[in-house]
Protein backbone atom coordinates (compact mmCIF):
# COMPACT_ATOMS: atom_id res chain seq x y z
CA UNK A 1 0.00 0.00 0.00
CA UNK A 2 1.67 3.34 -1.04
CA UNK A 3 1.58 6.30 1.81
CA UNK A 4 -0.15 9.51 1.34
CA UNK A 5 1.82 12.33 1.51
CA UNK A 6 -0.17 15.10 3.19
CA UNK A 7 0.16 18.90 2.83
CA UNK A 8 -0.08 20.84 6.44
CA UNK A 9 -0.14 24.40 4.61
CA UNK A 10 -0.45 26.00 8.05
CA UNK A 11 3.16 24.56 9.56
CA UNK A 12 4.40 24.69 6.25
CA UNK A 13 5.50 21.47 6.00
CA UNK A 14 4.75 17.68 4.13
CA UNK A 15 4.10 14.96 5.85
CA UNK A 16 3.82 10.93 5.34
CA UNK A 17 2.79 8.06 8.08
CA UNK A 18 4.69 4.71 7.36
CA UNK A 19 4.52 2.05 10.13
CA UNK A 20 3.02 4.75 12.34
CA UNK A 21 6.04 7.14 12.21
CA UNK A 22 5.91 10.27 10.37
CA UNK A 23 8.84 11.57 8.15
CA UNK A 24 8.12 15.59 6.58
CA UNK A 25 9.77 18.14 4.81
CA UNK A 26 9.57 21.69 5.85
CA UNK A 27 9.65 24.72 4.02
CA UNK A 28 9.71 28.26 3.67
CA UNK A 29 8.26 30.36 0.64
CA UNK A 30 8.21 33.48 -0.66
CA UNK A 31 6.72 35.30 -3.83
CA UNK A 32 8.81 33.80 -5.88
CA UNK A 33 10.57 31.04 -3.83
CA UNK A 34 9.63 27.40 -2.88
CA UNK A 35 12.86 26.54 -0.06
CA UNK A 36 13.06 23.27 1.66
CA UNK A 37 14.45 23.88 4.81
CA UNK A 38 14.63 20.16 6.32
CA UNK A 39 14.04 16.80 5.61
CA UNK A 40 13.18 14.85 8.30
CA UNK A 41 13.61 10.76 7.88
CA UNK A 42 13.47 8.80 11.33
CA UNK A 43 15.73 6.09 10.68
CA UNK A 44 13.35 3.17 11.81
CA UNK A 45 11.75 4.49 8.06
CA UNK A 46 14.90 5.14 6.53
CA UNK A 47 15.96 3.96 3.18
CA UNK A 48 12.72 3.38 1.66
CA UNK A 49 12.96 6.70 -0.78
CA UNK A 50 10.59 8.35 2.06
CA UNK A 51 12.67 11.45 1.33
CA UNK A 52 12.50 11.46 -2.16
CA UNK A 53 9.01 11.25 -2.54
CA UNK A 54 8.38 13.65 -0.10
CA UNK A 55 10.91 15.79 -1.94
CA UNK A 56 8.97 15.62 -5.29
CA UNK A 57 5.53 16.52 -4.15
CA UNK A 58 7.18 19.15 -2.47
CA UNK A 59 8.65 20.71 -5.36
CA UNK A 60 5.74 19.47 -7.88
CA UNK A 61 3.28 21.91 -5.33
CA UNK A 62 6.27 24.21 -6.28
CA UNK A 63 6.04 24.46 -9.61
CA UNK A 64 1.86 24.37 -9.91
CA UNK A 65 1.83 28.02 -7.88
CA UNK A 66 4.71 29.19 -10.12
CA UNK A 67 7.48 29.04 -7.64
CA UNK A 68 11.24 28.61 -8.17
CA UNK A 69 12.91 24.88 -6.19
CA UNK A 70 15.43 26.44 -3.93
CA UNK A 71 17.42 24.04 -1.28
CA UNK A 72 18.74 24.81 1.96
CA UNK A 73 18.68 21.39 3.29
CA UNK A 74 21.61 19.43 2.15
CA UNK A 75 19.35 16.48 0.49
CA UNK A 76 16.85 18.35 -1.15
CA UNK A 77 20.00 19.80 -2.87
CA UNK A 78 21.00 16.90 -3.85
CA UNK A 79 17.48 15.74 -5.26
CA UNK A 80 17.37 19.09 -7.39
CA UNK A 81 21.09 18.27 -8.42
CA UNK A 82 19.63 14.75 -10.04
CA UNK A 83 16.39 16.58 -11.62
CA UNK A 84 17.54 19.64 -13.46
CA UNK A 85 14.18 19.53 -15.05
CA UNK A 86 12.66 21.36 -11.66
CA UNK A 87 15.09 24.16 -13.19
CA UNK A 88 15.77 24.81 -9.04
CA UNK A 89 18.51 25.99 -7.52
CA UNK A 90 20.89 25.46 -4.36
CA UNK A 91 21.12 27.99 -1.53
CA UNK A 92 24.50 29.39 -1.31
CA UNK A 93 24.70 28.51 2.10
CA UNK A 94 25.11 24.80 1.40
CA UNK A 95 28.81 24.06 0.39
CA UNK A 96 30.84 21.33 -0.01
CA UNK A 97 27.85 18.76 0.87
CA UNK A 98 26.55 20.26 4.46
CA UNK A 99 23.47 23.28 4.64
CA UNK A 100 23.81 26.15 6.72
CA UNK A 101 20.99 24.97 8.75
Amino acid sequence: MEEIITHDLENCRFNVSVDGITAHVAYTKTDSEFDIRHTIVPEAIGGRGIAGRLVKAAYDYALEQGLTPVATCRYAAVWLERHPEYGGHINPSCKDGTCAL
